[in-house]
């Protein structure tokens, strides 16, 4: 069975990589992790229900479709704070105490601002994803033998842009009262890769505090579920 490869949660508002462990001068505040803030979600249900493979679905047809769609709403995600990460502002590509250099198809390492590495992954993204021989969308069609290589490795990119959002844009996710919806295609996303196991515990362990208060469900009288 083919799936429809897209998906989005409502924004109310337009527009081979390694850690190398260097730790910044001086670590701010995470004011993400504030109870206020972890508390604000855009849905009021239990996420891991959604990544669970169903019945009849094909494992590869299911990883496709749900990395199609993480993608497509990280961009997005992305897109409402690109105007304030430029190459001063951002002059790596940090996230919490991990700065990211890009390594290009011949392994050569790069140290980028962040708008450029994250300009580097959506590309290479976008072209994977499109990649008929790849993720396959005709019924019939057999997904190649590196198809799981390849999802780890298109996870793993989306896992650092995503931190770096947290890390140096919650500020300006917060002014825009989209935090709500990071917060939640955040948990989403994290709770779908533990549940394939495709990005290496040692990768998102930088964000493990912010990982386990998400994934954690808020009583009832505590969840405070954005309304628009």
């Amino acid at each position: 069975m083919r799936l429809k490869r897209n998906g989005s949660y409502t924004l109310n508002r337009k527009s081979k990589t390694k850690p190398n462990g260097k730790k910044p001068p001086t670590e701010e505040k995470k004011q993400y992790l504030e109870a206020e803030c972890t508390k604000v979600r855009v849905v009021d249900f239990d996420l891991k229900e959604l990544v669970v493979l169903p019945r009849e679905i094909d494992l590869n047809e299911w990883l496709a479709s749900n990395t199609t769609t993480f993608f497509n709403l990280i961009n997005l995600q992305y897109s409402t704070i690109s105007e304030f990460c430029t190459g001063d502002t951002c002059q790596a590509m940090t996230a919490c105490n991990t700065v990211y250099y890009w390594y290009d198809e011949k392994g050569k390492k790069t140290k980028c601002t962040a708008p450029q590495y994250v300009d580097f992954v959506m590309s290479l993204v976008q072209k994977l994803v499109t990649d008929e021989d790849i993720f396959p969308t005709k019924y019939g069609k057999e997904f190649p033998t590196a198809f799981e290589a390849l999802q780890r490795k298109i996870c793993r990119y989306l896992f650092h842009v995503l931190g770096h959002i947290y890390w140096a844009h919650y500020r300006e996710t917060v002014a825009m009262d989209l935090h709500g919806h990071l917060n939640t295609l955040y948990t989403h996303f994290i709770v779908f890769i533990r549940e394939f196991n495709l990005v290496d515990p040692k990768e998102t362990s930088i964000m493990d505090d912010l990982s386990e208060v998400l994934c954690t469900p808020l009583p009832p009288t505590e969840n405070h579920v954005t309304e628009r």
